[in-house]
C-alpha cells in the first residue's frame, strides 16, 4: 500500500525532517525530541488521565490529540506517534504493565522454549487496530510528518527475559549464550511482530520509522554482531515501502555505529556520549545522524543548553543529513520552555546551500 502523506501530502515533500533523513538540500536543521509527547508536558496530563500509557495509546482519538502536542507547543518539524515499544506484545497477550517511575514490568518473564508459545504472530488490525487508526487521524491533522516506531528484538527481548529495565541484562545474557537455539526462536518471532507493527503503521500512513534498540550498547560488540544484528537487518530489511527513511537508535552504541548502520538505516540517532563529527567520520556522508543533546543538559541554566546546542551545530559542519535531537528521551522534569527554546535555537541555523562539484 503506497504511504498517502510521502505520495500525495504537500507538507511531506517539503519537510526538512524528510530531506534531512535522505540527506538531500534543504534550509534549517529539522529538530524533534524523543519523548517529546508525554510527561514534560502539563497538557498531556490533562488528557492522559488517571489510566495508564497504554490505556491512552490504546485510544485513537486522545493518542492523537497526545502526539501533537509537542507539535503545537514546539513548532517541531515531526510527530512521533504516542505509543510504547512493548505495545505489539501486550496485545498478543504476554502480560506486561507499564508502571510509573519504572518502565516496562513482566508478570511472567520468559524463562524457556515453553514461553515461545506465549507469543503467537501479530494481526495487526485485529491486535492493534488502535494503532492504524491513531496513524490515519494524525495523517489528516498533523502539520509535519508522522513517525512510527517500534522496539528492536533485542531491547524487547530483554525486557521480556529480565521481567523490568536492567542494566546488567544477566538473565539475557545467560540465555543468549546457553541456550542459542531458544534464543534464535525468541529472536525470530519478536522479529516477525516487529515487522508487522511497522509496516501497518506505514501502511496506516506513518511517514517514517524509527528502530529503538536502547540497550544494545550493554553488549560487547562481537555479541552484538552474532547474536542482535541479524534479527534487527531482518526487520529493516522487511519494511515494505522503501521511500520511508528508516532511523536506527540505540545507547552507547558508539562502537557498533557501523553495525547499526549496516543493518539497514537511512539514519543512524547517536546518544550523548558519541560526538557527532566521531559518528560522522565512522559512517561516512552518505547515511544521516538523529541527535544528540544531552537531555540532563536541559534542566541546566539556560546559557548551557544554548552552549551544548551550538557546539552539535558546529560539529555537524552544515551536513544536510542531520536531525537535532535528544541522545535519549525527554526527563518528566525539564521545562518546557528550554525545549521552545531549543528549537528556536535550532531552526535559527540556517545551513549553507551545496556546492555540486
Amino acid at each position: 500500500m503506497e504511504n498517502s502523506f510521502l505520495s500525495t501530502d504537500e507538507t511531506a515533500r517539503k519537510s526538512d525532517f524528510i530531506s534531512a533523513c535522505r540527506n538531500e538540500q534543504h534550509s534549517r536543521v529539522p529538530v524533534w525530541f524523543m519523548r517529546q509527547a508525554g510527561r514534560s508536558l502539563p497538557e498531556y496530563k490533562k488528557v492522559r488521565g488517571t489510566g495508564s500509557i497504554l490505556e491512552a495509546a490504546s485510544d485513537p482519538e486522545r493518542a492523537a490529540q497526545i502526539t501533537l502536542q509537542p507539535v503545537n507547543r514546539y513548532g517541531v518539524d515531526a510527530a512521533i506517534l504516542f505509543s510504547d515499544i512493548m505495545v505489539p506484545v501486550h496485545s498478543i497477550g504476554f502480560g506486561i504493565e507499564i508502571e510509573p517511575g519504572v518502565g516496562p514490568v513482566v508478570e511472567n518473564p520468559f524463562e524457556s522454549s515453553e514461553d515461545l508459545k506465549r507469543l503467537r504472530t501479530l494481526e495487526p488490525e485485529i491486535d492493534v487496530p488502535y494503532v492504524g487508526e491513531t496513524i490515519k487521524i494524525l495523517s489528516q491533522e498533523c502539520p509535519v510528518p508522522v513517525i512510527g516506531f517500534a522496539g528492536a528484538p533485542f531491547t524487547v527481548a530483554s525486557y521480556l527475559i529480565e521481567g523490568k529495565p536492567s542494566r546488567l541484562l544477566e538473565k539475557t545474557k545467560a540465555l543468549m549464550e546457553q541456550e542459542p537455539e531458544i534464543w534464535d526462536s525468541l529472536m525470530n518471532r519478536l522479529a516477525d511482530i516487529t515487522i508487522s507493527s511497522l509496516n501497518h503503521q506505514i501502511e496506516s500512513g506513518a511517514s517514517a520509522i524509527q528502530l529503538f534498540d536502547s540497550w544494545a550498547g550493554l553488549i560487547e560488540p562481537r555479541v552484538y554482531e552474532q547474536k542482535v544484528f541479524p534479527y534487527s537487518k531482518r526487520v529493516l530489511s522487511s519494511i515494505n515501502n522503501s521511500r520511508v527513511p528508516k532511523i536506527h537508535f540505540g545507547v552507547g552504541t558508539e562502537p557498533i555505529l557501523n553495525l547499526i548502520a549496516a543493518a539497514g538505516a537511512d539514519v543512524v540517532g547517536i546518544d550523548s556520549k558519541t560526538r557527532i563529527d566521531i559518528a560522522r567520520g565512522k559512517l561516512g556522508n552518505d547515511i544521516a545522524i538523529q541527535g544528540n543533546l544531552d537531555p540532563e543538559v536541559c534542566l541546566e541554566p539556560i546559557e548551557v543548553v544554548e552552549k551544548a546546542v551550538l557546539e552539535i551545530l558546529t560539529l555537524n559542519n552544515n551536513n544536510f543529513g542531520h536531525i537535532f535531537n535528544l541522545g535519549h528521551g525527554v526527563l518528566p522534569d525539564t521545562d518546557p520552555e528550554v525545549l521552545s527554546h531549543v528549537v528556536e535555537m535550532v531552526h535559527s541555523h540556517k545551513l549553507l546551500e551545496r556546492q555540486d562539484g
